[in-house]
């Protein structure tokens, strides 16, 4: 993909600091902009899933500390989605595994495509902070880990966008959702680490380093600023570039 590795490592540092610092900003998009970069060069959708997953696994580490450090979380909405949210990873991360295919390719653009509509609808949507139980967390967390395995990403957009919509707290809710986000990247990344293994590791240490580097920001950005610009941003964005993958995947 690029001449040196070393090229490799600088270009996903920015790419990991831009879609770390947005993710932990608003709880979304992390997975869903790193799939779409490397999807857009070519990279099979396994492989970019372990990838962005493997990187995970220290950047919602660093995030959920840092959500934590300023109050973010809210640890009962965590314990109940972490279960559910690591068999739906492995589930999910297993199939991809198995069964990539350049049609699988084409079916996970149009997921992230859809998952782009629900980022944006976010942004343009109203926050109503009502003060009650959210509900349905097991299943939420079965299926939200599941989608980020196959599609690289969807934990946030699916599980985020669904606890602000019962009223959560949308601060409590981005910090809740990156710290469980830990534990079901780590799951999805030790699946394939034993299926079909991990490659890319210029790739994968650029986003590493940017995403480490961009999450206290993140955090900080998740207490103190409005989303709904940011939501709107990269609904837009996570849109354009899946078309461009479904474009280019169909022709």
């Amino acid at each position: 993909m690029f001449a040196e590795p070393f090229s490799e490592i600088i270009f996903f540092i920015f790419v990991g600091f831009a879609a770390q610092l947005v993710d932990g900003a608003i709880g979304m998009a992390y997975g869903l902009i790193g799939s779409l970069t490397l999807i857009s060069f070519g990279i099979p959708p396994a492989t970019a899933s372990a990838s962005i997953h493997a990187a995970e696994v220290f950047t919602t580490g660093a995030s959920g500390l840092s959500h934590w450090r300023f109050k973010n979380i809210d640890f009962s909405l965590v314990k109940r989605l972490v279960p559910a949210g690591m068999a739906g990873g492995f589930i999910g991360a297993f199939i991809l595994a198995e069964y990539a295919s350049t049609t699988l390719s084409l079916i996970i653009a149009f997921y992230l495509f859809i998952m782009g509509g629900v980022v944006l609808r976010r942004g343009f949507g109203k926050f109503s902070i009502i003060k009650k139980k959210a509900r349905y967390l097991a299943p939420l967390g079965f299926v939200g880990g599941l989608l980020d395995a196959i599609g690289g990403g969807g934990w946030g957009p699916l599980v985020n966008s669904n606890l602000i919509g019962q009223g959560t707290n949308p601060r409590i809710s981005i910090g809740s959702t990156s710290l469980a986000e830990f534990f079901v990247a780590t799951t999805i990344s030790s699946t394939f680490f034993f299926t079909i293994g991990l490659s890319l590791w210029p790739i994968i240490t650029g986003l590493v380093i940017g995403g480490v580097i961009a999450a206290p920001f993140a955090a900080l950005a998740a207490k103190k600023l409005p989303t709904k610009i940011l939501m709107v941003i990269v609904g837009l964005a996570i849109m354009v570039l899946s078309a461009r993958v479904i474009l280019t995947t169909a022709l």
